[in-house]
C-alpha cells in the first residue's frame, strides 16, 4: 500500500512534552501513518511518551534503537553507563516494557512520490552507524551500500540532513527531544510526496518543570542542554565524524 503522507519522529529520548507538540502539530495534517525511528524512551520520562503514542495502535510503527536496546538491558537487570537508560529502565512499566519488544530493526514503507523507504536508527544493518551532514561522500554510500529501499530515513545523530550518495538518499529527520540544531525545539520530518525537515516549538518552561521532577539522575543538565538549548550543530557533527573515524 502506497502512503500519502507520513510522519517521522526520532529521537525523543523520553522528551515527553516535546512529543506532545509534535503529535498535536501532525494531528492537524492528515498523515498516514507515524513512524518512531528509535530512541524513544531512553531520558526523563519514558512513561508519559509511551502513554502519547500507544492510544494511536497501528498508526504508529517503531523501529528500535540503540537506547532503547539499553532501556530493555536495564529493565531486565542488567547495566549501562549512561542515565537516560539507566533511568527510562528503572520507571518502565511492563506494558511499555512490552511495547519494546514490538521494535523492529527496520520498517519499511512505499510513500506517494518517493517510492520505496527504508526507515531505521541509524542504518538498515546498524543502529549505532553515525553519519552526520559532514560524512564524506564515499562513506555515506559504503554505509548504505545494498539498502533496501532508494530513500533511507533515520536517526541517531540527533541533527536533520538529506543527501544522496551512491544512488541513495539519505535524510536524517533530526531528534524530538534532544536536538543538536543550536536552536531549542522538537525536529522531526514530514514525508510525501517529497521530504519536509519540520521544527516544532513547545513550552520550554513547561517541559524543563516536568523534565527537572522526573527523577532522573542529571535531569538538571538534561534540561539545560537539550530543552532550555541545543547544542552547536557543527561542533556537534565534527565530535560525531572524529568518533566515526576511531
Amino acid at each position: 500500500m502506497t502512503l500519502q503522507r507520513v510522519a517521522v519522529i526520532s529521537d525523543v529520548h523520553g522528551n515527553a512534552p516535546a512529543l506532545a507538540a509534535v503529535l498535536d502539530e501532525i494531528g492537524g495534517l492528515d498523515v498516514d501513518l507515524i513512524v518512531s525511528c528509535g530512541d524513544l524512551f531512553a531520558g526523563p520520562l519514558p512513561n508519559e511518551a509511551a502513554a502519547l503514542l500507544t492510544p494511536l495502535g497501528d498508526r504508529v510503527r517503531y523501529v528500535r534503537g540503540n537506547a532503547d536496546r539499553e532501556v530493555a538491558t536495564v529493565y531486565d537487570g542488567g547495566t549501562t553507563e549512561f542515565d537516560g537508560p539507566r533511568h527510562a529502565g528503572s520507571v518502565l512499566t511492563a506494558e511499555h516494557r512490552a511495547l519494546l519488544d514490538t521494535f523492529a530493526p527496520t520498517v519499511l514503507i512505499s510513500v506517494d512520490g518517493l517510492g520505496d523507504v527504508c526507515c531505521c536508527h541509524g542504518t538498515p544493518t546498524s543502529d549505532e552507524t553515525i553519519l552526520t551532514y559532514l560524512t564524506t561522500d564515499e562513506r555515506l554510500a559504503a554505509e548504505l551500500s545494498g539498502a533496501p529501499a532508494p530513500t533511507v530515513i533515520g536517526g541517531h545523530t540527533h541533527m536533520q540532513v538529506d543527501r544522496t550518495a551512491g544512488g541513495v538518499r539519505y535524510v536524517n529527520a533530526g531528534s524530538v527531544g534532544m536536538p543538536y540544531e543550536g536552536v531549542p525545539g522538537a525536529y522531526w520530518a514530514l514525508l510525501g510526496p517529497d521530504v519536509e525537515h519540520r521544527r516544532t516549538e513547545y513550552d520550554l518552561a513547561s517541559a524543563t518543570g516536568a523534565i527537572l521532577a522526573s527523577g532522573m539522575p542529571a535531569a538538571e543538565v538534561f534540561a539545560a542542554e537539550y530543552v532550555a538549548s541545543s547544542h552547536p550543530r557543527e561542533e556537534t557533527a565534527r565530535t560525531f565524524e572524529a568518533r566515526a573515524a576511531g
